[in-house]
């Protein structure tokens, strides 16, 4: 990841940028030849935005996953999807003490920092959407009372595309809750043979420190907030949201929230290459990862072996862009 310093000008903001480096040097020990990946998922914690890891078995979600929590000092929990996983496993549930007759809320491991959503699509639907209001509002109502999340709160969830059977696709609402979706793919095979000599004594995990608290967390999160966005940025992020609501391809585009998330991402982008306003390259840079997830094709479309990232990437090129 490139970080640099011309964009803050002042020393809190170049040790900021020196923990965001550190942070995906952390990273990138465990997960080897995955950077744009990588730098997808520190833009989306500085963000406040959750993320969807979809690939195959064996190929790192779960590491990189747990990477992440070991680099950072927050509370983590993981939470297997199953079939059997009812709402009340992730949210939490009131306990009856029959001593005095009153009951105890027992919270669930939704009420943390990072939550690991592994394999989330083998939970069922119900299950699945007790994660919605978490991930839209930082709160979970539970027996008709609402309880604040921790902050910082963030959803890493993984799935696998390949298996069917057992497994229930996630639901377009749910989807649109992720800031952004991504597959690692494998690794080319001179990463491959340097992954069997990382491993071949101890895992890289164990290896991992620290590299940012949660006050660093919250702090630079804040500072992201306050990146400048120019109208003319603004708009270009509009246009390519519209874009996809009118391509004759799409059954479904990209929600406002979703125009928002690519603001937010833009933002991070802008604040880790050490600027402090965003530029289109920035727009461009995080579309794919932000905007493909939302789009819905026809049954034209996913037929004619047209793909989601294929019409975001034309959309880009169409699109003028702002000087």
């Amino acid at each position: 990841m490139h970080v640099n310093s011309s964009g803050g000008g002042t020393a809190s903001a170049t040790a900021a940028r020196a923990k965001i480096a550190a942070l995906s040097a952390s990273l990138s020990e465990v997960i080897r030849g995955k950077q744009d990946a990588i730098d997808v998922l520190v833009i989306a914690l500085l963000s406040g935005g959750s993320v969807l890891l979809d690939d195959v078995p064996g190929v790192g979600k779960t590491t990189l996953a747990k990477a992440l929590a070991r680099s950072v000092e927050l509370e983590f929990q993981r939470v297997q999807f199953t079939p059997d996983l009812l709402p009340s496993d992730i949210l939490g549930s009131s306990i009856y003490n029959p001593t005095d007759g009153s009951f105890t809320f027992r919270p669930g491991p939704v009420f943390c920092n990072v939550l690991l959503a592994d394999e989330i699509n083998r939970a069922s639907p119900r299950t699945q959407s007790a994660l919605l209001e978490a991930m839209s509002e930082g709160q979970a109502t539970i027996e008709g009372t609402c309880h604040k999340l921790p902050s910082p709160f963030l959803v890493l969830a993984t799935q696998n595309p390949i298996e069917f059977h057992g497994t229930y696709p996630l639901p377009e609402a749910q989807l649109d809750r992720f800031l952004a979706y991504l597959d690692l793919g494998y690794p080319d095979a001179q990463t491959e043979v340097e992954i069997l000599f990382a491993q071949a004594k101890t895992h890289p995990l164990d290896r991992l420190e620290p590299t940012l608290t949660k006050a660093d967390v919250v702090e630079l999160q804040e500072q992201v907030r306050n990146v400048q966005v120019e109208e003319s940025v603004a708009k270009y992020i509009v246009a390519l949201v519209q874009a996809t609501r009118g391509d004759p391809r799409l059954k479904l585009g990209v929600s406002p929230r979703g125009s928002l998330m690519l603001f937010r991402a833009s933002q991070g982008a802008a604040f880790v290459a050490g600027r402090d306003y965003v530029i289109p390259d920035d727009v461009q840079k995080l579309a794919p990862y932000v905007l493909a997830h939302r789009l819905v094709l026809t049954s034209k479309a996913k037929y004619g072996s047209e793909t989601k990232s294929r019409i975001i990437k034309e959309l880009l090129e169409q699109i003028r862009v702002p000087t």
